[in-house]
């Protein structure tokens, strides 16, 4: 296991035990750096920059090639720590009829989960609320 995970496990249950709320629905999840990703970005590229009339009399520079540009930016997708876990998934984990169609996700579990889907919570600093069919995937 890599080292930097076990530390943020650690950490994670270290402040866990300290945040004397328990929440209902979402987990609470302490975002990571984000993640960078090459993309392709298609931008027009004229031939002739100058400007043409056509049989309208209208002038317009032609576009007919186009160029991809490759660009670092960040993901659509965050990786996080959890750091609590909602009562309603641990009873579900618990039921057996839902349990084991449930991913198993415990504090200090790194989650990864759509960038759009995470909710701050202004209440604990640099934390979100994230609900279990968001997360997409658990880091082992």
């Amino acid at each position: 296991m890599d080292e930097k995970i076990i530390d943020q496990t650690q950490l994670a249950e270290d402040l866990s035990s300290k945040i004397k709320l328990e929440f209902a629905r979402e987990f609470l999840v302490k975002p990571l750096e984000p993640v960078m990703v090459k993309k392709g970005f298609d931008k027009p590229v004229a031939k002739d920059s100058t400007p043409k009339k056509d049989k309208d009399g209208v002038e317009a520079i032609d576009y007919d090639e186009v160029e991809t540009e490759v660009k670092e930016v960040e993901s659509d997708f965050k990786k996080g720590v959890i750091l609590k876990v909602p009562t309603e998934y641990i009873c579900q984990k618990a039921d057996e009829k839902y349990g084991a169609s449930l991913l198993d996700l415990k504090v200090g579990d790194i989650i990864l989960y759509p960038s759009r889907a995470g909710r701050w919570f202004d209440q604990i600093k640099d934390s979100q609320f994230v609900r279990v069919f968001d997360i997409i995937a658990v880091e082992r």
